[in-house]
């Protein structure tokens, strides 16, 4: 057998994860009763938007030729599961309550369709790439006890299809209120059930027919609020930066005034405040490897965050294109790895760290390890539950195949080049040979209560956007203002390193020397902030329930905040890294 070339099973995985997919008919033009490809995607909770299932896990009426849709990796990690609908909706052409099945729903049926009511479950299909949806049924409150409650499966849809010439431009959904089966009791049932579709013409080009989606997010209520935010953001920025450098360039004055004088007076008077730990301020920090490998996932992801946001800004994520995120993610953290390597192994080095191959394993593990221990559990969890949030085995070894044949190489690629770089830790003061002792300080300077105050002011800046966002991520919002949320993300970074750089300075003044690891922690401590926002969010601002749901919730929320604290935490110590040799470089120390 003749042996592949590597490169081109990493070219055909890459194209085959940018190959969009579409409906069967790729032009979207049809003629006169020409069938328009309907695909029925799934069902689920309304409240619980991770747990969707199967469509035909629940007796609807199966077409005579069910065909699954073949979907690209994006779509899957999605939960999308398209498979064909049994509505024949041809173009141009009316219904008028044709029968899609005359079936007998089993005492089974009955309980699977009264629970699906009772849940508020929900369908979701693609018409010639529109999504629509509408509910299964309805219950009727008017008893008081819930155990007087009735429950009803529609049976009759009505489609409304616009059209434009010879292209789809709109299809809504609704249920007839009147045409309802009885699944209260566990008694068999027979069933009839029809469709009616309506065609009618309109002026709305095909270009814009997707704009409807992405127009609730813009509606004049909402960007008041996004505007809000920012100014909000803004002031907070304004105020903090504004305050922090005053007073930082104050103090920084009088101590260069200070020390200028002390070195011109007596030689002999007690040494105090930042001045006088020059000999230990450069000093590494410990658990060298640790820290260069954070350093390195964290720049990865801070890469990984701006093509994401380049990618929004340009269009590429407009609603409804289905698994276009989670493509991009997978394939630019494959790609971006090297930068991982490379800033790991390069700042290692010039912490005189030796084993350079053991850094390198730490940092392709450092955020890929809890994530996938995470995915495990939370895979498992959909496969007892049967939901389509359970990745398929095909699609599991997809992404290992890219992680060995992309991610991998690539950082050791960049761990090499990092390695060969021969750089030099640039230091303006020599470290001393023995370190000096810490004097004893108060609680509030304590590597937990810096980390609350540093963690609240950026924070503080987001949380009104983190609404909105986990209202689309974890909800049926849609998000398409990605301009306001990448304002509030440089304003996110701004705030992150100036709140670093002033707790380092009070740190430094304070003559405690150990300010490596604490302002990456202070940096990163917005994190910790966002994940208790996802309490409150859970317990407070959504309706999720069940087991899984709130493990999906609680345990990927976990992964994107330790991403987030890896990412803030490099931004702050960068920050202070600056800062701690910009005054240094500014003073004479022996």
């Amino acid at each position: 057998m003749a042996k592949m070339n590597p490169l081109f099973i990493i070219a055909f995985i890459i194209s085959s994860l940018f190959s969009t997919v579409r409906s069967d008919s790729s032009d979207h033009r049809y003629k006169e009763g020409d069938l328009v490809p309907l695909f029925a995607n799934k069902v689920g909770p309304f409240h619980n938007p991770s747990e969707t299932y199967r469509y035909f896990d629940l007796p609807f009426c199966v077409p005579d030729h069910l065909k699954e849709k073949k979907e690209a990796l994006g779509e899957v990690l999605n939960g999308d599961r398209l498979v064909s609908a049994p509505y024949q909706l041809e173009f141009q052409r009316d219904k008028d309550s044709v029968s899609v099945c005359k079936k007998t729903l089993t005492k089974e049926d009955v309980g699977k369709f009264r629970s699906a009511v009772r849940k508020d479950y929900y369908f979701q299909m693609y018409y010639d790439d529109l999504p629509i949806w509408g509910f299964i049924g309805k219950v009727d409150k008017e008893g008081k006890d819930p155990s007087d409650y009735r429950y009803y499966l529609y049976k009759h849809i009505h489609f409304d299809i616009f059209y434009n010439k010879d292209r789809v431009i709109e299809i809504n959904v609704r249920t007839d209120q009147n045409a309802l089966v009885d699944v209260t009791e566990d008694n068999e049932v027979d069933a009839e059930f029809y469709y009616t579709v309506k065609w009618k013409e309109t002026n709305t080009p095909f270009e814009k027919r997707m704009d409807k989606y992405s127009q609730s997010s813009s509606l004049p209520h909402h960007l008041e609020i996004h505007w809000f935010s920012i100014i909000n953001s803004c002031v907070t920025v304004l105020l903090l930066t504004g305050f922090l450098a005053t007073i930082l360039m104050r103090v920084l004055k009088n101590d260069f005034v200070k020390y200028a004088h002390d070195e011109e007076t007596a030689e002999d008077q007690e040494e105090t405040g930042w001045k006088y730990i020059h000999g230990d301020v450069f000093r590494f920090p410990k658990f060298k490897s640790v820290f260069a490998a954070a350093l390195g996932s964290g720049t990865q992801l801070f890469t990984l965050t701006v093509f994401i946001f380049v990618l929004a800004l340009v269009g590429v994520f407009y609603p409804y294109n289905r698994g276009a995120l989670f493509t991009a993610l997978v394939v630019i953290y494959a790609l971006t790895s090297g930068i991982a390597g490379y800033t790991a192994t390069s700042f290692y080095c010039q912490l005189e760290g030796t084993n350079w191959v053991r850094n390198l394993i730490l940092t392709g593990c450092l955020f890929c390890g809890p994530l996938f221990l995470t995915f495990c559990f939370l895979n498992t969890v959909a496969i007892v539950y049967n939901a389509t949030a359970a990745l398929p085995f095909g699609t599991i070894v997809v992404i290992v195949l890219i992680w060995t044949l992309v991610t991998s190489p690539l950082l050791v690629l960049g761990g090499i080049a990092g390695k060969n770089s021969k750089a030099e830790f640039q230091a303006p003061v020599r470290t001393t040979k023995y370190p000096r002792e810490i004097p004893p300080l108060p609680w509030y300077r304590g590597t937990i209560p810096q980390m609350a105050m540093a963690g609240f002011l950026p924070f503080s800046a987001i949380y009104i956007e983190l609404y909105y966002i986990f209202a689309s991520v974890w909800g049926h919002r849609i998000y398409t203002i990605y301009s306001i949320l990448f304002i509030v993300f440089i304003i996110l970074l701004i705030v992150t390193a100036f709140i670093t750089v002033a707790l380092t300075y009070f740190q430094l003044a304070a003559e405690d020397h150990e300010w490596w690891w604490r302002s990456f922690l202070c940096g990163g401590s917005t994190g910790l902030f966002i994940y208790a926002y996802c309490l409150y969010y859970y317990y407070a601002r959504s309706d999720m329930s069940g087991f899984m749901q709130t493990s999906f919730f609680f345990g990927y929320m976990a992964c994107i905040c330790y991403g987030f604290f890896l990412m803030l935490g490099t931004v702050g110590f960068r920050a202070a890294l600056f800062f701690v040799r910009h005054i240094y470089r500014s003073i004479k120390c022996e």
